[in-house]
């Protein structure tokens, strides 16, 4: 006797599974629930991306040299 299930053996045979009627078909694709998650992740991971572009881009020389003579300019009182 095993005390876990095997997770790669479905639990229920498909004989089980209710049969997919053009009905329950319309109600499980038209269901919207978990959509604005699935927004807000896609969102999130663009963010991320875009961060570790800047990042990239920010620690390049050229621009590291602009930025500081750029701050440097302004604190300086002529």
């Amino acid at each position: 006797m095993t005390m876990f299930p095997n997770p790669f053996r479905p639990q229920h045979p498909a004989s089980d599974l209710p049969t997919l009627t053009t009905a329950r078909a319309g109600a499980l694709f038209l269901d919207d629930r978990g959509a604005a998650t699935a927004e807000y992740a896609i969102a999130t991971m663009a963010a991320v991306a875009f961060a570790g572009l800047l990042v990239a881009i920010m620690r390049s020389d050229e621009v590291r040299g602009i930025l500081t003579d750029l701050v440097r300019r302004a604190l300086t009182v002529q």
